[in-house]
């Protein structure tokens, strides 16, 4: 392709969402595309580590200042007080367009622009310069279509841990409580149902949705997908199979560790629930009685802020487990031969980067489309256990006991081992996808044909 192609890439302020257009954006360089990625000054940095040694170009445009309700200097969601802030952080994100248009003007000819689902403002830029918008949202299109299906089902009153069928998927039966606000409310209404409306209206005017997975796992989803909504779902992922790892000299002490856990023929769990859970300090508590009890070698990944009581935890698990404050590579983690599983909140990067890695999963859903893809993990794709609630509810409370259980599953019992057999399987394929000749390079080509041939017309 000849190298006239130039693509306008606009991640949202949040590593979740900004990490696999990374990938995206590398794999397009490859490809002899020109791409100039928007962003603000406190993510800049992120940004220029991430893809130095690229010919990338950053455009950096300010954030809104003063937006009530928002500390001053926060520009990405990690760094959010609160996820009650988060309509607020996204409809301050229009005051951005001004900038965003002016620079546009400046650039040579776009082809097409790839922007974030939060960032539907952006359409309204692209239809002014008459270029095509591609919607990123980090979903998966099981979680997509069920949201769009159940919803009929969802503003009747059907109770909230009552099962009932997906309209257009019958086989699959899920409950109430396992959709996130502003979804599962009989009446939605409020800042965050008018800030998803808004933004699905943006998606639907849109030229086409890229999804993060690939046909052999979800052709069924995607295809219900493109029947039942628009705009056109195309599955070019798993995105993280595009990276291709950093050489680094020193290794960080969580891997050293791993290595000697390695050594000793030991298998460890990893523990990770995101950058934006909020745990509570009772929950919080129950996860270390049951790392604890579990006698499962562990590496968890905390945020410092959640563990202020100094109880010896630590000391007490020291052969055997290892608590991590800091960023970490969770690619390097996952795809390390000790690990041999994953306690997840399943949020849709860490689950597609656990199948790539080849490695099961112990479901703990906790938000946002979560409790959709713990379903997936479990029932669908088979490639998991679920951690035990103590009332059996999708939301429950996990108490130490049932935590202990599921850890134990997951590492040692029978439905670990199925598990750990079929995401051999499917991580195999989710590989392949992204081969050359594969499905996702397919469709990630056909796409770009169409869109360079739509252009000339």
């Amino acid at each position: 392709m000849a190298c006239t192609i130039h693509v306008v890439v606009f991640p949202f302020m949040s590593k979740g969402h900004t990490i696999p257009i990374f990938d995206l954006a590398r794999f397009l360089l490859r490809r002899n595309i020109s791409i100039t990625i928007f962003t603000t000054p406190a993510n800049r940095p992120f940004f220029s580590d991430s893809l130095s040694g690229t010919d990338i170009s950053i455009i950096e445009i300010p954030f809104p200042q003063n937006i009530q309700g928002l500390p001053p200097g926060v520009e990405s969601t990690d760094k959010l007080p609160s996820m009650s802030l988060f309509p607020t952080f996204v409809n301050a994100t229009k005051l951005m367009k001004p900038h965003f248009e002016k620079a546009l003007e400046s650039l040579p000819s776009v082809t097409f622009m790839i922007t974030d689902g939060f960032l539907g403002w952006t359409l309204d830029s692209a239809n002014k310069f008459g270029i095509p918008r591609l919607v990123y949202f980090g979903l998966n299109a099981f979680s997509l279509v069920l949201t769009i299906s159940a919803a009929s089902v969802l503003r009747t009153q059907v109770s909230d841990d009552e099962l009932f069928e997906v309209p257009d998927l019958p086989w699959i039966k899920i409950t109430r409580n396992d959709f996130d606000l502003p979804f599962r409310d009989r009446e939605p209404k409020g800042p965050l149902f008018d800030l998803v409306k808004e933004q699905s209206m943006a998606t639907s005017k849109s030229y086409g949705l890229l999804v993060n997975s690939f046909y052999e796992l979800e052709s069924v989803y995607v295809e219900c997908c493109n029947r039942i909504s628009s705009p056109k779902s195309w599955c070019i992922g798993p995105l993280c199979a595009f990276h291709e790892p950093a050489r680094v000299s020193e290794k960080p002490s969580y891997i050293k560790w791993l290595d000697r856990m390695l050594e000793q023929g030991k298998q460890v769990l990893y523990v990770a629930f995101g950058t934006q859970a909020e745990l509570s300090p009772e929950q919080f508590k129950e996860i270390k009685i049951g790392l604890e009890k579990s006698e499962v070698n562990f590496l968890w990944v905390v945020r410092r802020s959640v563990d202020d009581v100094e109880d010896g935890f630590e000391n007490r698990v020291k052969n055997r487990g290892l608590v991590v404050t800091e960023w970490v590579n969770q690619r390097e983690i996952l795809s390390h031969g000790s690990v041999q599983g994953f306690l997840s909140h399943c949020g849709w990067n860490s689950v597609i980067e656990s199948i790539c890695a080849k490695v099961p999963i112990l479901a703990w859903p906790m938000m946002a489309d979560q409790h959709l893809n713990a379903r997936m993990v479990v029932e669908v794709i088979k490639i998991g256990v679920r951690a035990e609630t103590c009332d059996g509810s999708v939301r429950g409370f996990v108490k130490w006991e049932g935590l202990e259980k599921s850890a134990k599953e997951l590492m040692e019992g029978d439905e670990g081992k199925e598990a750990r057999k079929k995401v051999m399987e499917i991580g195999e394929a989710a590989i392949n996808a992204v081969k050359e000749g594969g499905s996702s390079w397919q469709t990630l080509n056909e796409l770009i044909l169409e869109l360079t041939e739509s252009k000339s017309v």
